[in-house]
């Protein structure tokens, strides 16, 4: 089974985001739950990415960019800033707190801003885990070619790679620049996978296919896929991991627990990240967000 997937696009802090999962017809690939593509877009001096700590649990975010940087602040106390071809790790697990905005210099100047954030879910045994964070320089990435494919290997492995960041699950991860012609068979057995085209064109089993298109293939297809020009795909999947119940930034299993999630936000008993104090109110809840304990 193949399935094509064109994206919903709507407006998040003043630049487009085209939300790729979850959808009706594709609501994950193995472990990934969420997928969405920012940018391109252009800022002017003055504006820019400017998200309050919010929270997550459950779930890994995974944030990589092309173009631009984001200043990333966590509750576990990290604070840095994320640079194309790099990839930020953080996995919530019982919870987690971070804000993503931009350092003074870089808001004070025109600039532009190009990436992806998705979400992977836990397995159900690691749920629960501690809160980590883990930041993969762009040159600590492997990178692999293969007969007109330059392939950076983000996550997990493929192709007799293995990336440093430590998954918790099977599933790969890859930017790949594809030469016109070149074909590309995906990594690993009985693993599903998606193919999301940036820039170019590819044709998969002689249909063609234009950037912004997100490719669901079931395990048991081996699809031919061509690049008809130059072109950059995002390669992701791995094993699924069972149905996930996702509200607002909360992944889990268990509905209860994400009530749970609910309420301890709404009282404020995530930890919070350090020098911030104000935050992204729980969805319905707006005039009610509880003021921060005493210190």
């Amino acid at each position: 089974m193949v399935v094509v997937i064109s994206g919903k696009e709507t407006d998040l802090e003043g630049m487009s985001v085209r939300r790729l999962l979850p959808q009706r017809d594709c609501r994950s690939v193995g472990p990934f739950v969420f997928f969405d593509h920012m940018g391109p877009v252009s800022f002017e001096a003055g504006t820019g990415i400017d998200v309050p700590p919010h929270p997550h649990i459950g779930l890994a975010t995974v944030t990589y960019l092309f173009d631009g940087k984001i200043l990333h602040n966590d509750s576990l106390g990290n604070k840095l800033e994320i640079t194309p071809g790099d990839l930020n790790w953080m996995t919530a697990g019982r919870g987690i707190v971070h804000s993503e905005r931009e350092t003074s210099d870089l808001r004070h100047s025109d600039h532009d801003l190009h990436g992806l954030q998705l979400w992977v879910a836990l397995p159900e045994a690691e749920e629960e885990c501690a809160p980590d964070f883990t930041h993969i320089r762009k040159e600590d990435l492997p990178v692999i070619h293969e007969a007109g494919l330059h392939m950076r290997l983000i996550a997990g492995e493929a192709f007799g790679h293995t990336a440093p960041v430590p998954v918790k699950s099977k599933l790969f991860y890859l930017d790949v620049h594809m030469d016109g012609g070149a074909q590309l068979v995906l990594p690993g057995e009985n693993q599903e996978a998606a193919l999301y085209i940036v820039e170019g064109g590819l044709r998969v089993d002689g249909v063609h296919h234009e950037a912004f298109s997100f490719i669901f293939i079931a395990p048991e297809e081996i699809p031919d896929i061509v690049a008809e020009n130059h072109c950059r795909v995002m390669l992701l999947g791995g094993l699924p991991l069972g149905h996930r119940h996702i509200w607002w930034n909360f992944v889990s299993s268990r509905k209860d627990r994400i009530a749970t999630a609910k309420d301890d936000w709404q009282n404020r008993q995530f930890d919070p990240v350090p020098g911030e104090d104000d935050v992204v109110p729980l969805p319905g809840r707006v005039s009610k967000v509880s003021p921060p304990p005493a210190s």
